[in-house]
Order: C-alpha cells, then sequence, then structure tokens
C-alpha cells in the first residue's frame, strides 16, 4: 500500500507545482523518480524520456504510466497517470465553479465576450490549416471525403463519431 501512495505522490506533486507542461515537470519528475525514491537511475530516466517523446500524446502520462507500471504493475500505472491528470482536473473543477457562481457577474459576462471571438479565430485558423493540408496531400481524397462528410452530417444527420471513424477507416485503408 505504501509502494502506490509513493506512486500517487511522485507524480500529483510535480504536476501540483509545475506549470508549462511536459517540459516543465519532466525535471520535477525526475527529481522524485531518481532523486527521492530511486526507482530509476538517471539514464534509465533518460531512456524513459527518449521513449516519451517519440510517442505522440502528452509526455508526462505516457511517463507516469510506464514508471508506475515498472514499479506497481497495472494498478501502479493507473495511480501514476491519475495522479498526473488529477491536477489537472481539479483546476478545471475549481475554476468553473468560480465561474458558474459568478456567471452573471458583469467581469464574467465580459471575460466571456472576450474570450469566445479568440477561440473562434484560433480555431479557424486550425481549420484553414487542416484544410490546407489536406489540399496539399492529396486534394482528391480530401475533397470527397469533405464533400461526403458534410453530406452525412447535414443531410442525413448522421452522428459525427461515425463520420470520423469511417474516415479514419478509409485514411488507414487508402492513404
Amino acid at each position: 500500500m505504501q509502494l502506490y501512495l509513493d506512486i500517487f505522490l511522485a507524480f500529483f506533486i510535480p504536476n501540483i507545482v509545475g506549470y508549462g507542461g511536459g517540459p516543465a515537470i519532466i525535471p520535477l519528475i525526475e527529481a522524485q523518480v531518481v532523486g527521492h525514491y530511486g526507482w530509476m537511475t538517471a539514464p534509465q530516466f533518460a531512456e524513459v524520456l527518449a521513449l516519451g517523446n517519440a510517442l505522440p500524446s502528452p509526455i508526462a502520462t505516457k511517463m507516469a504510466g510506464y514508471i508506475g507500471y515498472e514499479m506497481g504493475g497495472s494498478i501502479g500505472a493507473g495511480i501514476a497517470v491519475f495522479a498526473t491528470v488529477a491536477p489537472t482536473i481539479i483546476i478545471m473543477i475549481v475554476a468553473m465553479g468560480v465561474l458558474y457562481k459568478f456567471r452573471t457577474s458583469p467581469k464574467v459576462k465580459a471575460l466571456s465576450a472576450w474570450v469566445l471571438p479568440i477561440i473562434f479565430t484560433l480555431m479557424l485558423l486550425l481549420s484553414y490549416k487542416l484544410v490546407l493540408s489536406g489540399l496539399e496531400n492529396s486534394w482528391v481524397h480530401f475533397t470527397m471525403l469533405f464533400l461526403l462528410a458534410g453530406l452525412l452530417l447535414e443531410r442525413f444527420k448522421i452522428h459525427p463519431t461515425f463520420v470520423i471513424s469511417t474516415s479514419l477507416i478509409y485514411g488507414a485503408l487508402f492513404l
């Protein structure tokens, strides 16, 4: 039981005090895993870091899953990943609680009025970049998938999950 508590603390503490994502908290995780608990040597940690950088998705969760599994099996991996994402979940719940409590406040309404156009602009820019990338790689496939997805979503009211899944399968088979 102590091992699981140690795994939790080894990943929760760096993620609660670290700000800035993976690059900012990796040294804090190393201090816990290598320095405090001695579960790995510095070269072993460097190998895990290199492996984590080679795979997609957030690096801290990948490293937590691997190190947690090495130290405590499947339960250790689950605890380590939970400890990595728990600070973000806690902050989101607190922030949403504060925003909900003050949702009628003129300041919160003003914040929303400023944030929504910024989010819209960022999403528009992302969409533009994705369209350019799709047209650059294979404009025939992109155009066909774009038009078919639009038709399925708007005309036939097919759920987006099915449209995305079908598009992914098509891409895996033909692209």
